[in-house]
Formats: structure tokens, C-alpha cells, sequence
């Protein structure tokens, strides 16, 4: 599975099957990133799409340094 970076669209993206798979963020003050939307097709769910998206922007957001928060439930399970 490949996980593209868009970083003018603060977006992790998976092209699956010809649907997009998402991981949003939003870059905040003082070196802070809230990860703020997730989403898997219906038709893509159960294969660990959303865990690889997860996991690539938070590998990537710990590298750059950035102060991590997420609003959106299910990466908060990544920070537990």
C-alpha cells in the first residue's frame, strides 16, 4: 500500500482500488499539529488502511518535531 504526503493539502493520502483513503491535519501555532479526520471507503474497511495513514502521519509529525493533538477520535488511540 502506498501513502502519498500532500502537504499543500495537509493530507496523507492512499489510493486503494481506485478510491482515496485520508489521514487530515492542520498545522497549529507554536509548532502544533492536530491530526483532525480520518476516513476508509466503506468498501476498503477492514484492511488496515486507516492504522497504516495513522501511523505514517504520526512517524512523519514526530520527525518534524511537531507538539501532536488529535481531534479526531481515532488517532487519539494512537496516543494513548
Amino acid at each position: 500500500m502506498n501513502i502519498d504526503h500532500q502537504p499543500d493539502r495537509s493530507r496523507f493520502v492512499s489510493l486503494v482500488d481506485g478510491q482515496e483513503a485520508v489521514l487530515e491535519y492542520h498545522l497549529m501555532p507554536r509548532n502544533g499539529i492536530d491530526f483532525s479526520y480520518t476516513y476508509v471507503p466503506e468498501s476498503l474497511r477492514g484492511r488496515g488502511i486507516a492504522e497504516k495513514l495513522v501511523r505514517t502521519g504520526l512517524a512523519w509529525a514526530r520527525e518534524q518535531g511537531y507538539e501532536i493533538e488529535a481531534s479526531c477520535w481515532y488517532v487519539r488511540r494512537f496516543l494513548r
